[in-house]
């Protein structure tokens, strides 16, 4: 897929992309994807296809995509999706038309997901960017995930195995940042959207 070009708020040309962020619950990647689109005017998060019902004031488009199982099923079928799996009873996915039509429009698509799902994305879409944010260390993702103070120890227990495992797959991303500090790790999360941006010192047209 060729990247398409537009204007920064400097006049200068740049390039769009997708970057998937993966890293282990309780590392703190909704807070830097936060700070992230606070500081960017060309972002957009990428919004997921799902099979359940919309909840409460869920909005189409903005929190979800909600199709019915025949139309999923359509969308596996025709590779619509960069990634799916199931979760409970339902299923999630990444649709690709969402995705590369803000990536033709000259956005910076930034894409929360799984390893799984990642290494899927990055198949399917070999140009992604992989961006992996991981804990200082694992006493520390602990620690985090004790003082959010929502989670049996049974949870916790499984969080912990879960984040070994992740980590242990970081070798597959094309970055890694590790957060022991949320400005710091926002900042080479920024860098590196900035480096594939590929601001051109050419005015536009």
């Amino acid at each position: 897929m060729v990247n398409s070009w537009r204007c920064s708020d400097k006049g200068l040309l740049r390039s769009g992309n997708l970057y998937v962020i993966s890293g282990p619950s309780g590392v703190g990647k909704g807070s830097i994807l936060a700070e992230v689109f606070k500081r960017i005017n060309d972002g957009w998060f990428s919004v997921s296809a799902t099979t359940r019902a919309p909840r409460g004031e869920e909005v189409e488009g903005k929190d979800y995509f909600f199709v019915d199982n025949r139309k999923f099923d359509e969308l596996i079928a025709s590779q619509g999706l960069l990634e799916w799996a199931p979760v409970h009873a339902e299923r999630y996915g990444t649709p690709r038309k969402a995705i590369e039509q803000h990536i033709s429009q000259g956005m910076q698509v930034l894409l929360d997901i799984d390893v799984q799902g990642a290494l899927q994305v990055k198949k399917a879409m070999p140009e992604a960017i992989l961006i992996f944010i991981e804990p200082p260390s694992l006493e520390e993702l602990e620690r985090r995930l004790r003082g959010r103070e929502t989670d049996s120890e049974e949870q916790i227990a499984r969080r912990m195995s879960q984040a070994s495992r992740e980590i242990s797959e970081k070798a597959r991303y094309n970055y890694s940042v590790i957060n022991d500090d949320l400005a710091h790790a926002t900042d080479q999360v920024l860098s590196i959207i900035e480096a594939h941006a590929s601001r051109k010192e050419t005015t536009c047209p």
